[in-house]
């Protein structure tokens, strides 16, 4: 199986420009390259952040912009979201038996579990009991390994001023994952707007910059200053699954550098 992933796309209300670059049309830009380079991806996933403030118009222009894609989307939250609001603009969109968006889907050898990290009023992410308990019931029925996708990292990523506002209190999040640790193959997640890989406690991760502004790699900024931003390349990431594997490229889709083929 091949899909797209995407994140922190921050769609605002009034279609306006956000740190100097228009997120519609930064997402349009995104849309465009992808279904004309990638059509046989069988899916998008994106992964929070979907608008900036939570707007009534921005999840409309998120529903427009997306209507042109001829895959499955799939959505999750971000601490920009708001959860009822995204609810009413994307009803299909799954919950959880408590509201929460959470749910899980087949992606060819991989069971796909789709998290939610939101929390109304706060940057940081949250993951309570319930939410655990419903991951934890995934975890122990899944016959295949699994992919996780949620916005918020469970973990230091060594960018300071991130740190402080990624998933909080991790505790009910470990023990939902405690014992399933090696099923877990790979781990996508957003609000970094950085592209960042590596592993924790054996389990892949993985991020890639948002579509419409980045956070500048600035490691030891401090928190209380505020997040450094950067206008850098917008990115997206096409991944291939196959029974032993989970490959993954990046894209930068508006890179407009001159192509050649190289000799020798």
């Amino acid at each position: 199986m091949k899909f797209i992933h995407l994140t922190d796309t921050h769609l605002l209300a009034g279609d306006g420009e956000l740190y100097g670059s228009n997120p519609k049309k930064r997402l349009q830009q995104a849309v465009t390259h992808l279904m004309l380079h990638q059509p046989d991806a069988e899916a998008l996933v994106i992964t929070g952040d979907l608008t900036h403030q939570g707007q009534a118009d921005a999840y409309g222009q998120l529903r427009e912009v997306l209507s042109s894609v001829t895959k499955p989307i799939y959505l999750i939250p971000g601490n920009h979201d708001h959860r009822e609001t995204l609810k009413e603009y994307f009803p299909s969109i799954e919950c959880d038996k408590n509201g929460f968006i959470q749910y899980t889907k087949d992606f060819g050898d991989y069971l796909a579990i789709f998290l939610d990290t939101n929390e109304p009023g706060v940057p940081w992410g949250v993951f309570c009991d319930m939410r655990g308990a419903w991951l934890r019931e995934q975890l122990e029925a899944s016959t295949k390994p699994v992919m996780l996708f949620m916005h918020h990292p469970f973990f230091t990523i060594g960018i300071h001023s991130m740190d402080n506002i990624s998933l909080r209190d991790t505790a009910a999040f470990r023990t939902a994952i405690a014992g399933f640790e090696s099923c877990i193959r790979q781990v996508f997640f957003g609000h970094i707007h950085r592209p960042i890989t590596g592993s924790y406690q054996g389990m892949p991760f993985f991020t890639l910059r948002g579509t419409n502004h980045q956070v500048a790699l600035e490691l030891h900024a401090d928190a209380e200053e505020g997040i450094p931003g950067r206008q850098e390349a917008p990115q997206y990431a096409v991944v291939q699954l196959s029974a032993g594997q989970v490959l993954i490229h990046i894209e930068d889709f508006l890179d407009d550098s001159v192509r050649f083929r190289l000799k020798g």
